[in-house]
């Protein structure tokens, strides 16, 4: 797949995207990240992309122009998310959506925000990383890129590995050890190393089903109702 990302700071991305997993997905021609500094469509020789707001108020907007003279020039395919506190929550769910998409683009805002009109017209969706307001939309985009290289087929090695995580089965993931088998008095549970894979399995479901009723309870409720569901 192609991955575009539309950013003023296009340095911000250099040393993660040739780093660990994402570096070797790109290195394995599993995915092609295409930075796009939005500054190149700007319309005057200052190469201005931000300005103040409409009726008054702190803080600089980011014009509308160079967005839409990016998209007029770079004719972006599949969802186009733009990344903003008040979008919808990213999750797992939206992660496998945008692997299965041949190119997704992400616009990284800043300041005070975006104008409007590139949220309504340039932007198929908006999406936020949590309930908190970073600095711009950058890490944001390295959380959502992360999440779905992952996802790529061939990107992990095994599949196992993906489809061991948290949220893939919509519960957190159950604990995991590894040597020594003691360590300053605390042990791995003695299942782990029975090598009755039956067991161990079981209490891998059971520990994760644990984990979210404990830590997330609205996961858990939703899970609950999932199974209720299947079952009827």
């Amino acid at each position: 797949m192609r991955i575009n990302i539309w950013t003023i700071f296009p340095e911000y991305f250099e040393d993660t995207l040739a780093t660990s997993i994402l570096g070797r997905a790109a290195e394995d021609g599993l995915v092609e990240y295409r930075v796009v500094d939005i500054r190149d469509y700007a319309r005057d020789r200052h190469r201005t992309v931000d300005d103040e707001p409409f009726g008054g108020g702190a803080g600089m907007v980011m014009k509308p122009e160079p967005f839409f003279e990016a998209r007029d020039a770079l004719k972006p395919d599949g969802p186009v998310a733009l990344l903003t506190p008040r979008g919808a929550v990213f999750n797992h769910a939206t992660a496998v959506r945008f692997s299965l998409a041949e190119e997704l683009t992400l616009l990284c805002g800043r300041y005070k925000g975006v104008d409007e009109r590139v949220a309504e017209e340039v932007a198929t969706e908006e999406l936020s990383v949590g309930d908190y307001v970073l600095s711009g939309g950058e890490p944001a985009a390295l959380v959502v890129i992360d999440a779905v290289v992952r996802l790529l087929p061939g990107a992990l090695g095994d599949h196992e590995s993906a489809a061991t995580d948290s949220f893939y089965e919509d519960l957190l993931a159950p604990p995991v050890y590894t040597r020594p088998a003691e360590y300053r008095g605390l042990q791995v549970p003695d299942v782990l190393r029975s090598g009755d894979h039956r067991r161990i399995e079981e209490w891998r479901r059971g520990q994760a089903e644990r984990t979210t009723r404990w830590r997330r309870p609205e996961l858990w409720r939703a899970y609950r109702q999932a199974e209720r569901e299947e079952k009827e």
